[in-house]
């Protein structure tokens, strides 16, 4: 069995981080558009979609750092989670004067037009959550890489279930297209095929729909009978995946994944499912809103700098390759959270977000 479970989390600390100091040198890392931080500059904080407890708790970790800072942190989203929103939002945003634009992607490419054009007029271009193409965007505020959070996934499931054991498993998550999913699934994949003698029979999509998501899971669980185990990272295909082992009266197949403590609390407390994961949305959404800051002020950043974030420790700019790219530049990289969290019966009461 896999030991990297320990090794691999950390309880993420709570509350909204704040910058301490920086190695790098001063630049002109802004760009035109950009007042500077602490100056009331205009951020536009943009999710896959709104009403849902993660992006919900990104944005209001945002808007807090925000006002530390003295910046105008707008929390700004569509309830529809599509490139063509995305789309329309940070052209809106640009148009309007804004300085920053960080967005959680719903695509790795439908966004790079809009994103180019704001780089072109000097503003600042970051992703939290969810990456776009590197060559898209500045830098990627990621909550961990691939292989960390493809190899959580794999680990929170041999908890359960030996990897001599010749199981059938299934994914379930939003979208064929969103980058971060779909890059854990191809790590945790890659692990089952290597590590273990499961077998993967299906992998579903509910579009970030929680009613989707209980449908969806439901028909997948019916189609395959005999299945073992659910792995669903994403903050709705999770809980709709436990609704659906509840309506259906199923106790006997192992459901991980990632969302939100207070979207779990009841499934976990009830049984529904032992341990999943996630980490600091809130935490994630703040720092995204101090490295918008700092290149804001002129703060240039490049792979290799590093610089103290207060309750994060000091964080390295990290080369675009952590997340499996080939792009690399000056001015480029990747910011990756060093925490992520599995929530049990234990601690899950100790969290709300």
């Amino acid at each position: 069995m896999r030991n990297r479970l320990k090794a691999a989390i950390a309880v993420a600390a709570v509350g909204v981080v704040a910058l301490t100091g920086c190695s790098s040198n001063g630049g002109s890392g802004g760009g035109e558009g950009g007042e500077g931080g602490g100056s009331g500059a205009q951020i536009a904080f943009i999710p896959k979609l709104t009403g849902v407890g993660f992006f919900e708790a990104g944005g209001a970790g945002a808007v807090e750092a925000g006002e530390e800072l003295g910046l105008d942190v707008q929390y700004l989203g569509s309830p529809e989670a599509s490139a063509a929103k995305q789309v329309e939002l940070i052209n809106t945003y640009v148009g309007q004067g804004f300085d920053a634009v960080i967005v959680s992607s719903t695509t790795p490419d439908g966004l790079c037009q809009s994103l180019d054009k704001a780089r072109e007029q000097g503003v600042v271009t970051l992703t939290w959550d969810s990456d776009v193409n590197p060559e898209c965007r500045q830098f990627y505020i990621s909550q961990g890489t691939p292989d960390q959070l493809g190899e959580l996934l794999v680990d929170m499931t041999l908890e359960d279930i030996a990897a001599d054991d010749a199981a059938k498993v299934a994914f379930h998550y939003s979208s064929p297209t969103v980058t971060d999913q779909n890059q854990w699934a191809e790590v945790a994949k890659s692990i089952i095929a290597d590590e273990t003698e499961w077998d993967v029979v299906d992998t579903i999509f509910s579009e970030n729909q929680t009613e989707q998501a209980v449908q969806q899971a439901e028909a997948l669980i019916n189609a395959n009978p005999d299945l073992k185990a659910i792995i669903a990272p994403d903050a709705n295909a999770l809980p709709g995946t436990a609704q659906a082992l509840e309506n259906l009266g199923r106790t006997d197949i192992t459901l991980v994944g990632f969302s939100t403590p207070n979207a779990m609390k009841e499934y976990i407390h009830n049984g529904t499912l032992k341990r999943f994961a996630l980490w600091d949305a809130q935490a994630q959404g703040a720092l995204s809103v101090h490295v918008a800051s700092m290149l804001l002020d002129g703060t240039e950043l490049n792979v290799g700098d590093k610089f103290e974030v207060e309750g994060f420790g000091e964080l390295e700019v990290q080369p675009n390759s952590v997340q499996g790219y080939d792009y690399e530049a000056d001015g480029n990289g990747i910011i990756v959270m060093p925490e992520r969290t599995v929530f049990t019966a234990e601690n899950i009461d100790d969290f709300d977000f």
